[in-house]
């Protein structure tokens, strides 16, 4: 589903899903797409037109109004048989996020097992979508509420959860009563295609779920379209403040996640054994390209110099290589130029002055010559003015930022222009309790690296980590996706005579 043809040397040739269906690129604008663990083409996206878009919006506009009168429990029910289908293809999806992304599969697996987490919270929207009834507010009248779907809505995915960041947005948006089109990553789109032909095995509807490829393109057209309602984003902060600023202008409802530095403070007194683990899986897997990866490790007094004595060897002695060998346990970036991108990072902290304790540069793997591989990379004695320090830069590199204190770890925490996730090693609950109340980031771990909310949580950061009222799927993507109406009602035989010219009370 959503490929046409084998290229030259199995080169696949992509086609977006409109209307149920495949649909083959119409424009002479394709994107290649790696297998990074080899450096080759595996297959050719098509980049979409506005006259595809708009396809795609025309399907989804047209199938919203007999899915919105769909009765909630009949959305669930398409929605059960699809997380039955997704737990049948549990393997496939992740070899599919594996080879395009480059990520270990067992890593692959457990991103597919958190979206289909999602598909299971959205299963129980008939509960979801009820709301509150008051008898008798006042004079025969009776008050209530509902929450009615949006109509069409897009989202917009990243290349780093190429099959759980699309089920954070369409599960719940679906269940809601609402169309969805679909703008997955053009680095890894084959996970996103492989979700409509389950949707559609499962008894979607035609037109309820679309999928475009593309860039900028496709991404304004979707911006301006007068007929989506409201737009999903999760990427980079600068992107996602532009789309913010651009949905908005256009009166779309908004929801925009951007960019991360992820703080681990390590207090004197924590169990060192437990925050080196922590900082290992959370720096280096997935290659640090997750934007919850732990990024900076903050080393509080005199545990520092230990800190980064145990770090060094366990970064030099990461298992790197492809991601579908069982013994890696970590693999390439997902392309040469992002891989060009984070060399040039390691190679600013080097001209600032930080320390550059183990040096990923140069890295290969036999057998995989070509692979867009990078080693571990750790930083010491990096100051809060370095760009290491300020901008994110989603590879597997680690800054060890060395503070006084307690306190001091704090104010350096909350000074950090994005507050996406943090996380603190501590055995002293009064400490823990403490930064839990003072830190200003939207998900907090305590003796936990990556603190990513179950599906009936919602997710997101605060500052510059996240545009928009609300966060990711749970109860706050139910609100997102529907819009709140007050209904008051009274009936012809309670109706007092008269004009009224006061507002309704009890009386």
């Amino acid at each position: 589903m959503g490929e046409t043809h084998q290229g030259e040397a199995g080169v696949r040739t992509l086609t977006h899903f409109v209307n149920g269906k495949p649909l083959a690129g119409t424009s002479d604008r394709y994107g290649d797409v790696f297998n990074p663990a080899f450096g080759k083409v595996s297959a050719r996206v098509p980049l979409a037109s506005v006259a595809e878009v708009d396809a795609a919006v025309a399907a989804a506009q047209a199938a919203f109004p007999a899915w919105a009168e769909t009765a909630p429990v009949k959305r669930a029910r398409i929605l059960f048989k699809f997380k039955d289908l997704l737990d049948q293809h549990h393997d496939e999806l992740a070899g599919l996020v594996t080879r395009e992304h480059g990520k270990v599969f067992a890593d692959a697996r457990g991103e597919v097992m958190r979206g289909i987490e999602v598909v299971e919270f959205a299963c129980g929207i008939p509960n979801l979508l009820k709301t509150d009834f008051t008898d008798q507010i006042g004079g025969g009248i009776d008050n209530w509420n509902l929450r009615q779907p949006l109509g069409v809505v897009a989202g917009i995915t990243p290349f780093n959860f190429p099959m759980m960041v699309p089920c954070w947005m369409f599960p719940i948006a679906i269940a809601c009563g609402n169309t969805f089109v679909l703008k997955p990553s053009e680095r890894d789109p084959s996970a996103a295609l492989r979700l409509a032909g389950l949707l559609k095995e499962a008894g979607l509807p035609d037109g309820v779920f679309n999928v475009v490829h593309g860039d900028k393109v496709a991404v304004d057209a979707l911006l301006a379209h007068p007929d989506v309602t409201a737009l999903s984003f999760v990427g980079s902060t600068p992107i996602a403040g532009y789309i913010y600023a651009e949905g908005t202008k256009h009166g779309k409802r908004v929801q925009a996640l951007g960019g991360a530095k992820n703080h681990l403070v390590v207090m004197p007194d924590a169990d060192l054994d437990q925050a080196v683990d922590a900082l290992i899986g959370a720096a280096y897997g997935s290659a640090g390209e997750r934007c919850m990866a732990i990024s900076v490790a903050v080393a509080v007094g005199h545990i520092a110099d230990e800190l980064v004595e145990r770090l060094a060897p366990r970064v030099k002695a990461l298992n790197i290589g492809s991601g579908m060998d069982g013994a890696s346990e970590m693999g390439p970036l997902v392309t040469d130029a992002h891989r060009e991108k984070v060399r040039g990072y390691i190679e600013a902290g080097v001209s600032a002055g930080a320390k550059l304790v183990v040096d990923g540069r140069g890295h290969t793997v036999e057998g995989h010559e070509n692979g867009f591989f990078l080693g571990g990379t750790l930083f010491d004695d990096v100051k809060t003015d370095m760009t290491i320090y300020r901008e994110e830069i989603f590879g597997p590199v680690l800054s060890v930022v060395r503070v006084p204190d307690f306190a001091s770890a704090v104010e350096l925490v909350n000074a950090h222009e994005f507050a996406n996730g943090v996380s603190c090693y501590t055995s002293d609950g009064g400490v823990a309790r403490t930064f839990s109340r003072q830190i200003k980031v939207g998900m907090v771990g305590i003796n936990v690296p990556i603190p990513v909310p179950m599906a009936w949580h919602s997710f997101g950061g605060w500052k510059r980590s996240l545009f928009g009222d609300h966060h990711a799927y749970g109860e706050e993507g139910v609100r997102f996706y529907t819009r709140y109406k007050s209904i008051m009602q009274r009936w012809p035989d309670s109706i007092a005579k008269g004009a009224e010219f006061t507002m309704p009370v009890a009386k």
